[in-house]
């Protein structure tokens, strides 16, 4: 009889860890649906762009946009914001634009993760993205 009781209570504990972790789990997994609602991070003003900014606004969009989001603001739970001050060219040059966009990057400012290398990406388009981005960013008092 007393064996019946060690299983019976192992029984319960073991059914109540497994309750307790799926709960966990469940909680722990619908936050991060929560969190990560690809909504904008910032309010971008958009300025009458130049030709050259134009044509890296395309290419922008092609390359970028699906993870920084429209205008560069970046998409919640997705990737950062480029116009954003972590992003002015004295602390991001441009060479560290080229790498991110050819090498990837380790994740270090953002909890967003590593930025994976863009494929089939261009030398050109990345001096466009690059110029268009630095246009955006100095429209929104970032120099």
């Amino acid at each position: 009889m007393a064996e019946a009781k060690i299983i019976n209570y192992r029984t319960v504990l073991i059914g109540l860890v497994l309750v307790v972790g799926l709960a966990l789990g469940f909680r722990w997994m619908s936050s991060g649906d929560q969190a990560a609602s690809g909504l904008p991070l910032v309010e971008v003003k958009v300025p009458q762009l130049s030709d050259q900014a134009k044509i890296g606004e395309v290419a922008y969009n092609e390359n970028c946009a699906s993870c920084h989001g429209t205008n560069a603001a970046g998409k919640d739970g997705v990737a950062p914001p480029l116009v954003h001050i972590i992003y002015e060219p004295s602390h991001h040059g441009d060479a560290a634009f080229r790498l991110a966009a050819t090498k990837g990057v380790r994740g270090h400012h953002w909890p967003f993760g590593n930025m994976p290398p863009v494929e089939n990406i261009t030398d050109q388009e990345i001096v466009d993205i690059v110029f268009y981005v630095r246009e955006v960013q100095r429209a929104n008092g970032i120099n």
